[in-house]
């Protein structure tokens, strides 16, 4: 009971934070869908702008800093950016989190999710994603501040606010990072000490594991995009389909749902070469 009052009250903080001190101090946000690379960035824009970034499992302090958090949009955010990844890849991602226990995701909050979806054999992504994305589609969003992948993009791309994608980061997060910094401070972050803070943040630093090298019990998982591949099926394609193929164009991840297709001979072509 104590643990839960101490919980709640370091939650309201943090939405006082972000709702009324954002533009005041100033506080950075980082605004993201669970499990779309805000940890990450945030993590690299704290030492980018030399402010503490304190994690939404530690009390925050109220100074200047970088929040990350899942929050739609508010006019109230100041000096915001958003962090948007594949929803598919997400799913996945979100899949291991959930189901299974981790660094961050302790025993009773697998517990909870596994009361919430029962499956015969966890290990089995494949035939459980389907359902998967039904329950984070439609019943997960039921429950209070919870939202889709789907409402986050179309919230949030609809207003004139700074977006930066989890696959760029992958691939060009230096640059980002010296063009987020001039764009929230106007100070020039040398592309040398950016590289720096890149590696310093990087999977291998951060897992102790290469790029690609997945631990299934890690917070830190694999660290790569697309990764949806290997592990949806033809009805996890049509499912997400169902609920977030339009999003899926707006923020350019597809040019139509032509990738449902796609995914299918995919399948079924290395279902013939493994027969």
């Amino acid at each position: 009971m104590i643990a839960r009052t101490i919980h709640r009250a370091r939650g309201l903080k943090r939405l006082v934070m972000w709702h009324g001190l954002s533009g005041a101090l100033p506080i950075y946000l980082v605004p993201e869908y669970p499990k779309s690379g805000g940890t990450w960035f945030s993590q690299m824009l704290s030492d980018c702008l030399e402010l503490p970034f304190p994690r939404n499992s530690t009390p925050a302090k109220i100074q200047p800093c970088i929040l990350s958090g899942h929050h739609l949009y508010s006019p109230r955010f100041k000096n915001v950016t958003v962090v948007i990844r594949d929803g598919r890849d997400i799913m996945v991602s979100a899949y291991y989190y959930m189901l299974n226990k981790n660094e961050i995701n302790k025993q009773f909050g697998v517990d909870h999710y596994r009361k919430h979806l029962v499956f015969d054999d966890y290990d089995d992504i494949r035939g459980n994603m389907p359902r998967f994305i039904e329950q984070l589609f439609d019943t997960h969003v039921k429950e209070t501040f919870h939202f889709s992948w789907s409402q986050f993009i179309d919230d949030w791309l609809c207003h004139d606010v700074a977006v930066v994608k989890y696959e760029d980061l992958l691939t060009n997060a230096a640059q980002i990072l010296v063009d987020t910094t001039h764009r929230l401070t106007g100070k020039e972050l040398g592309i040398d000490r950016a590289n720096e803070i890149v590696e310093n943040y990087s999977f291998k630093k951060l897992s102790g594991r290469k790029q690609g090298q997945e631990n299934k019990k890690s917070f830190v998982r694999k660290g790569i995009a697309g990764d949806w591949k290997n592990h949806f099926s033809v009805e996890a394609c049509e499912a997400f389909n169902h609920y977030a193929g339009q999003q899926l164009i707006s923020v350019g991840y597809e040019k139509d749902d032509s990738w449902v297709q796609r995914h299918a001979e995919e399948l079924n072509n290395a279902a013939q070469v493994a027969g």
